[in-house]
């Protein structure tokens, strides 16, 4: 049975950082693409980061240049490093696990997501 549970959410004033992980069983996690998406009050999820098997990594333009992507097969775990944040960032965060494909579209497994809320 796949799990996928992400962590590391909370609250922080603007320009602040947090890390999420996102830690995957049940599936030969090395071979999966890892997609962070998120999903504010009132909109419709979005695809934030993604990062391939082989380590090659995209962003939305809202999110370039702040936030990393990245993973640690060993560990079976991704990772969004999140810096100067913004009110606009405040959402749930959810890892979407599969491949390439998959994963960019939101087709993969989820988890149960993790909440940000950044304050001015």
């Amino acid at each position: 049975q796949v799990q996928l549970v992400e962590s590391g959410g909370g609250s922080v004033q603007v320009g602040g950082s947090l890390r999420l992980s996102c830690a995957a069983s049940g599936i030969i996690f090395s071979i999966n693409a890892v997609g962070w998406f998120r999903q504010a009050p009132g909109k419709q999820r979005e695809l934030v980061a993604i990062i391939t098997r082989g380590g090659s990594t995209d962003y939305s333009d809202s999110v370039k240049g702040r936030f990393t992507i990245s993973r640690d097969n060993a560990k079976n775990t991704a990772y969004l490093q999140m810096n100067s944040l913004k009110p606009e960032d405040t959402a749930v965060y959810y890892c979407n696990v599969g491949t390439t494909r998959d994963a960019r579209g939101g087709m993969g497994y989820w988890g149960k997501g993790t909440l940000v809320t950044v304050s001015s």
